[in-house]
């Protein structure tokens, strides 16, 4: 009995303070709430306030605790801000989820100096200032701590338009295992998911359309996936019960995409 009490509170968040950027929408929005399903205080960051305070009002209405902060990744001070805000709540944040991303879809003879200044900006500059700020923190508070990285099956492959976004996200993978080897005699642990194609409210005209067919019967499973498919992966990276001796992973979840050919 006691063993099956143990198994159940694997992912039990409960006294955990999560940090998620890009909460406003799409995976950072089903990060959150899944999070504080767990029992994790939940910091959502985001530029979309009131889309933040909706997420927190759903949050709370479910017996949750979540605190909105308005913030752009790439600013460091402001989201230097948001772990102050944390902190001042409820502690030092225990876990980040570094989510937040733009596509920057363009042929790479169309993009310019902006446009790639923009993708890296957000994509892996961001992921690692804000790991950077997580991790002195964490130090300083000398408490372990899990930072979640979100990378993408394209951090593995190419598409076309997507050169830009591929690349940053190549530098998040590698990005993962460099921090890992470095913070682990801190006892934070780095890990990434990287997903395949997941439906969200940004994509789903597209995918819902005659052009991405082939796309989507080319993936194994014969479909693509929801943030919902990314639950169990958030939660077992999220726990230090369920995966404390994983650091410098990057867990693929894609539905088999990665078993095919480029």
């Amino acid at each position: 009995m006691a063993e099956n009490k143990a198994i159940a509170g694997l992912f039990d968040l409960a006294g955990e303070t999560a940090l998620v950027t890009g909460a406003s929408s799409g995976l950072g929005e089903r990060f959150a709430e899944t999070l504080s399903g767990a029992g994790a205080r939940v910091v959502a960051v985001a530029r979309r306030k009131d889309r933040l305070d909706q997420l927190v009002e759903r949050i709370a209405t479910g017996g949750g605790e979540a605190l909105a902060v308005t913030a752009d990744v790439t600013d460091r001070g402001a989201m230097a801000a948001a772990f102050d805000a944390a902190e001042a709540k409820w502690g030092p944040v225990s876990i980040l989820i570094n989510n937040a991303g733009i596509s920057g879809q363009k042929r790479a003879l169309d993009i310019t100096e902006a446009d790639w200044r923009a993708v890296l900006d957000t994509n892996l500059d961001a992921v690692w200032f804000n790991a950077q700020e997580a991790a002195k923190r964490m130090v300083k508070a000398n408490t372990p701590g899990t930072i979640i990285n979100i990378a993408s099956v394209l951090g593995f492959r190419v598409a076309t338009t997507l050169a830009a976004y591929a690349v940053a996200k190549a530098g998040v993978v590698q990005m993962t295992s460099a921090l890992a080897l470095e913070l682990a005699r801190h006892r934070i642990r780095v890990n990434a998911i990287a997903p395949g194609y997941i439906l969200t409210e940004i994509n789903e005209a597209f995918f819902a359309s005659p052009a991405a067919e082939e796309m989507i019967k080319a993936i194994p499973q014969r479909r693509i996936g929801t943030p919902a498919d990314l639950d169990g992966t958030l939660l077992l990276l999220a726990s230090e019960r369920a995966s404390g001796f994983m650091t410098g992973s990057t867990v693929v979840v894609d539905g088999g995409h990665m078993l095919i050919s480029k």
